[in-house]
């Protein structure tokens, strides 16, 4: 059997399970950002899944033996051999398959998302500590640290997910992660959201600008304006205590000693521009949007490289790098464009995820994080893949 016929078996699978009718689809060969957002959540599940479960691998090839997770707070746990990848990279898929029922309003993906892959990330769902949230791995194995950060990726989801279907159920989870994220708070530093529930050590971008998009979000949801003030604080938090006032872009945290970690990460700045763009859409007031604006530049200039092709014709090219962080500073550029129109940056966006899908993708439709194509990666990252299947459904969605 192709990959393309066990993905679409597993679709009618969930069809079947969920009992529900397909809504009219998106033309896929009409607008070649969708179909190419398709082809490559089919080769994710062809490439990454686990037999007899809904969970997925870390990576292909899945060298679990070998295997360190870098971007954990416990070194006990970075080096403990899994099966099954982390949260983080698991719930870049909830990202992508959100992404696509969202610009297709097709059943096929909620149903996807419902019986698939909400289903495995319950796997992580911690209930012996209060307040229940997400552990960075599944609940049946040995404990493991719970992220503030990675719970809000997830918040976020939600509330979208919510906002569009209007399922209580969505809702209800988005408020119950946010009870977890309001207990990552405290008065040092002034405020702000910790980056680990373990090690209170430090107060990172990637929990505080993210947190101000998902109470932003919480407000939208349920207009009550407790979540507008604190989205308001944190935003205000973090341009505070960790922006660069050279370029507007964002270090990546503060630690209680108020020593800053001046490293920038792509997915810091966008959530920082998605937050401003926001909140400019809720006020009105111009500072906002003018802060949206000077980061989106900053970005721009940052997080691109001119780049010549062999058979000539230079355009601004993606850096090499966490292909994720991307694409969650590609949600900041979309928000802001929503308001100001300018299509400059993503034109950017789109040119290189044009060449990217036939420079950067391999012979199983898998990327590397390298878009220009002149490295490869020793093994691909699922969290790699999810990222590219939401830039391409959200990039499907511009008009």
């Amino acid at each position: 059997m192709s990959s393309k016929q066990i993905f679409s078996s597993l679709l009618i699978s969930a069809l079947v399970v969920m009992g529900c009718h397909t809504q009219k689809q998106v033309v896929v060969n009409d607008n070649p950002m969708l179909m190419r957002a398709k082809q490559t959540l089919d080769s994710l599940y062809t490439y990454y899944s686990i037999p007899d479960t809904y969970l997925l691998r870390e990576n292909f090839p899945s060298q679990i033996s070998d295997y360190t997770a870098t971007y954990l707070a416990s070194e006990e746990q970075k080096n403990m051999p899994n099966q099954y990848s982390y949260l983080w990279p698991y719930s870049g898929t909830v990202s992508a398959v959100s992404a696509l029922f969202a610009i297709t309003q097709d059943s096929i993906y909620k149903s996807l998302l419902d019986n698939r892959v909400l289903v495995g990330l319950e796997k992580y769902f911690d209930t012996q500590r209060s307040p229940n949230a997400y552990a960075s791995y599944i609940h049946t194995a040995p404990q493991s640290d719970r992220f503030y950060d990675d719970n809000i990726w997830l918040g976020i989801d939600f509330t979208d997910i919510y906002l569009l279907t209007k399922e209580a159920k969505y809702l209800k989870k988005a408020q119950l992660i946010w009870k977890f994220v309001e207990s990552g708070t405290d008065n040092k530093l002034g405020g702000g959201i910790y980056w680990c529930e373990q090690k209170r050590q430090s107060k990172n971008t990637c929990s505080n600008a993210p947190g101000s998009v998902f109470a932003l979000r919480l407000f939208q949801a349920t207009q009550d304006s407790t979540y507008f003030v604190k989205a308001k604080h944190l935003y205000e938090w973090t341009q505070t205590h960790l922006q660069d006032s050279t370029d507007y872009l964002y270090f990546d945290n503060i630690d209680l000693g108020e020593k800053v970690n001046k490293a920038k990460f792509a997915y810091n700045s966008g959530q920082m521009m998605q937050s401003a763009a926001i909140l400019y859409q809720l006020t009105g007031e111009k500072n906002y949007l003018t802060d949206a604006q000077n980061i989106a530049k900053g970005c721009h200039n940052y997080f691109f490289m001119d780049h010549t092709p062999k058979d000539g014709g230079s355009f601004k090219l993606i850096k090499k790098g966490d292909i994720w962080f991307t694409a969650v500073m590609l949600r900041g550029f979309i928000e802001l464009y929503q308001v100001d129109k300018n299509k400059v940056y993503l034109n950017a966006f789109n040119q290189s995820l044009d060449y990217a899908w036939t420079h950067a993708r391999d012979e199983k439709g898998l990327f590397n994080t390298d878009f220009s194509g002149n490295t490869r990666d020793n093994k691909r990252w699922l969290l790699t893949q999810a990222a590219i299947v939401e830039m391409y459904a959200r990039l499907a969605a511009i008009k």
